[in-house]
């Protein structure tokens, strides 16, 4: 790669000269501000973006650890994350924990050895510790959590209103009629399984209904839904009402009652959570519970951004909440 030096010594002129006339600098005649910025545009200059960083003790760099990439949430928070990124001057690194702990360790120990910035977070579902979140937050790396928070890291979260989607999925069912309600949750691990579960039982108590245990199936994918199946058609007959904790798995269970007799909604209504794009799509389209993907992403790295940019001012730790809003199809 050509370098200051290279076209310091191609013009006869020093370094500094050449550095302050790419810069535009008002000690630096027109005519040799010109004749640097036309010599380095032929050779294809570029400045040094890690010795820029070191002199400026800043990258302008972000990082970004998500449970997987081919998820249209994520991929939802990914573009919020780079249109406000991008517009800052600010760009991304994106890892991929694939909902693996060892691989989010390694994630986050790759973007700290590549100095960026500051860090946002959606913790993997498998992750039971949490000592090298907490390892970086002492060492004074900016991290925002998104999505999956761990409540015990004492750092800036944006988190979806996942208690308001369990709230509304259980209401609406309700309002149709539905009394026996079961639901397939995340882990109770996961924030975002917490809180919806805990939705989901309070709306219950809301409209009378007594709580059942047998009816809450920890269960939130595809393969969930298969290994879970003869517990779920075992209690399908004496359900009408079901509520679960993301689109993927709401569609599974849709396909799988489907495939053994049941009519839905007549039989079983069925909410999901996410508002993924295929949820209007499946036969019969799916009611569920759209939790803006695209705002989170925004509102996380703006939290960030201000964070990085204000370090003095910033304030102390802060928790950002986003609403959730329900999208009725024909399943409910």
């Amino acid at each position: 790669m050509v370098s200051i030096n290279d076209i310091a010594k191609a013009l006869g002129i020093s370094a500094s000269t050449v550095s302050r006339a790419l810069k535009s600098h008002p000690d630096i005649s027109l005519e040799t501000r010109e004749l640097v910025k036309a010599y380095a545009a032929k050779v294809n200059y570029r400045p040094n973006a890690l010795a820029l960083s070191l002199k400026r003790q800043r990258s302008q760099t972000i990082g970004l650890i998500i449970p997987e990439i081919v998820h249209h949430f994520f991929s939802s928070v990914i573009s919020g994350i780079e249109e406000l990124a991008y517009s800052k001057g600010y760009r991304l690194i994106i890892c991929q924990s694939n909902e693996d702990e060892a691989r989010e360790r390694i994630n986050l120990q790759a973007l700290i050895d590549h100095r960026v910035d500051g860090i946002l977070v959606s913790v993997s579902k498998h992750t039971e510790k949490y000592d090298h979140f907490e390892e970086a937050i002492r060492d004074g790396i900016p991290i925002v959590l998104f999505d999956r928070a761990a409540d015990m890291l004492n750092t800036d979260k944006v988190l979806v209103d996942d208690y308001e989607g369990g709230l509304l999925a259980v209401n609406h069912l309700v309002s149709k009629g539905r009394k026996r309600i079961m639901h397939l949750a995340a882990p109770e691990a996961m924030s975002v399984g917490r809180q919806r579960r805990k939705g989901y039982l309070d709306g219950l108590k809301t409209h009378g209904i007594d709580f059942e245990r047998d009816l809450i199936i920890t269960c939130d994918s595809r393969d969930g839904v298969l290994e879970n199946q003869e517990s779920i058609l075992k209690l399908a007959p004496e359900i009408d009402g079901i509520f679960a904790v993301n689109d993927n798995t709401a569609i599974s269970v849709i396909q799988l009652l489907t495939a053994h007799g049941f009519k839905i909604p007549t039989d079983i209504s069925v909410v999901g959570f996410g508002n993924d794009p295929i949820a209007s799509l499946v036969s019969p389209r799916l009611t569920t519970i759209d939790q803006q993907g695209f705002t989170l992403g925004r509102q996380a790295v703006e939290v960030l951004i201000h964070r990085l940019e204000r370090p003095s001012v910033a304030g102390s730790n802060q928790t950002r909440v986003i609403g959730v809003t329900l999208q009725v199809r024909e399943s409910s």
